[in-house]
């Protein structure tokens, strides 16, 4: 497939939501990139697995596009919604331009996942549902996410150092991370 090509559809529904802010438009673009690269390299080691590599692609490209709507001025966000409903937004902008399959990957990649119980626990200003990366495809650009931050621009992090941060949220999320790690590894 022509990746360059493919960004394209993608780069007008990014655009049309980023067109006011393009330092937060880079690091976007920038994380993203990285994020479909993993997860593409990791689905090419795969075969087995019979991934889709367009829709991972895809989708990877447009995870994180709810953060224009979030507060979070070190990554040039000056929305007023919290961070963690990035997820959750960026699923309410794809639906709205017909890609609930998209929609399906930016409400689940955030963490490993999380469950409803962890979301009432955590008093998470979250749907109380099960937001868990379900396809093979969503828990791919799920795990391949955890391993680039948007503060850092570029630099891979080590295995441990996802799991490390992946851990701060609970065992539950690690446990989902874990058996990604075994799937894809």
């Amino acid at each position: 497939m022509n990746y360059e090509l493919c960004i394209m559809n993608y780069e007008s529904i990014i655009g049309k939501y980023y067109k006011d802010n393009t330092e937060l438009l880079d690091i976007l673009v920038r994380h993203s990139r990285a994020v479909a690269e993993k997860a593409l390299i990791i689905a090419e080691a795969h075969p087995e697995l019979k991934l889709d590599r367009d829709f991972i692609f895809e989708a990877a490209m447009v995870h994180d596009i709810g953060i224009i709507k979030t507060d979070a001025p070190d990554i040039k966000c000056f929305g007023t919604e919290p961070y963690i409903r990035h997820g959750v937004l960026g699923a309410e902008i794809m639906r709205a331009e017909g890609y609930p399959r998209h929609a399906r990957v930016c409400e689940r990649h955030t963490g490993a996942g999380l469950s409803s119980a962890e979301i009432i626990a955590q008093g998470l200003p979250l749907p109380h549902a099960d937001l868990l990366p379900e396809t093979l495809e969503e828990k791919l650009i799920c795990y391949a996410d955890k391993f680039f931050s948007k503060t850092k621009l570029d630099k891979e992090k080590s295995l441990e150092q996802a799991e490390r941060s992946v851990a701060k949220h609970g065992g539950e999320g690690l446990a989902r991370f874990k058996e990604m790690e075994r799937l894809f590894e």
